[in-house]
């Protein structure tokens, strides 16, 4: 197979460089805080199995960059408020690169650090979707 120009983890090292990077134990601090938006862009089968951040909200990954333009047909109104946002992933790698996309298109936001997997295992609190439900 033929080498990338630039890997996935080049890519991730980039943009965690310019852009703002929160620690766990200070974005479980954040829970309950409302001033600050907490993003989930993990798969809906991620928050299935492995639950989610009380009070986050879900914003697939693939649907980020168009959710915050407000000039586009899909933006949704959380996006305009004025509110501190921190995106996360299930590791930090999908968020960092989110993150970075959305400095650029002139969003400011920041993202947890390690993922949802350090929020685990430093305890961070986890609600889990009702059977049957979408949340």
């Amino acid at each position: 197979m033929k080498k990338l120009k630039l890997s996935s983890a080049q890519m991730v090292a980039a943009a965690r460089a310019r852009i703002e990077e929160i620690e766990t134990r200070d974005a479980i601090a954040m829970v309950g805080n409302p001033n600050v938006v907490i993003v989930d862009i993990r798969d809906p089968r991620e928050r299935q199995r492995s639950g989610y951040i009380p009070g986050s909200f879900h914003a697939p990954r693939g649907m980020v960059e168009f959710w915050v333009d407000p000039e586009s047909p899909y933006f949704k109104d959380i996006f305009g408020e004025d509110r501190k946002f921190v995106f996360h992933c299930a590791s930090g790698w999908r968020s960092a690169l989110t993150v970075a996309t959305l400095q650029d298109m002139g969003f400011a936001a920041a993202h947890l650090k390690d993922g949802f997997s350090s929020w685990e295992k430093a305890g961070g609190p986890i609600e889990f979707p009702e059977p049957g439900g979408n949340k």
